[in-house]
């Protein structure tokens, strides 16, 4: 028989994360890679941990997940939403402590588009009177 595993989507800007949890030694592992070879700063990787140690599972789950798109800082918060709502889906009563951290809310901002006539999205050429 299968192990039984749990899964979640997580999005943040242009990153998109595919998660597995799966009951385990809590190993991390992020496109075929460890947490700390993957993700170099310290900050980042207490990040994508956080919603483990919030619902007190935190060396209970293996954590198996597809990263794409975007930089690291987009990529965790995606792997952190993707990692709270693969908990919710493994035991619904994780998920009060999981909303009152902030971490099944999608961060909706996203890259402003391109205008035609300016440079980027906001800026414009440079004025000059002559």
């Amino acid at each position: 028989m299968a192990k039984m595993q749990y899964c979640g989507t997580g999005r943040r800007k242009s990153s998109v994360a595919r998660v597995r949890l799966i009951p385990g030694t809590g190993s991390i592992t992020v496109n075929k890679k460890n947490l700390d070879d993957y993700f170099g700063m310290e900050i980042v990787k207490r990040e994508v941990k956080r919603p483990l140690e919030v619902a007190g599972v935190d060396g209970k789950f293996d954590v198996v997940a597809t990263v794409k798109g975007g930089g690291f800082t987009g990529q965790a918060g995606a792997l952190r939403h993707g990692i709270s709502r693969a908990l919710c889906v493994a035991d619904p009563e994780n998920r009060p402590a999981l909303k009152a951290a902030g971490f099944l809310t999608r961060d909706p901002r996203m890259k402003e588009r391109k205008k035609y006539g300016l440079k980027k999205a906001r800026r414009a050429s440079q004025f000059s009177k002559r």
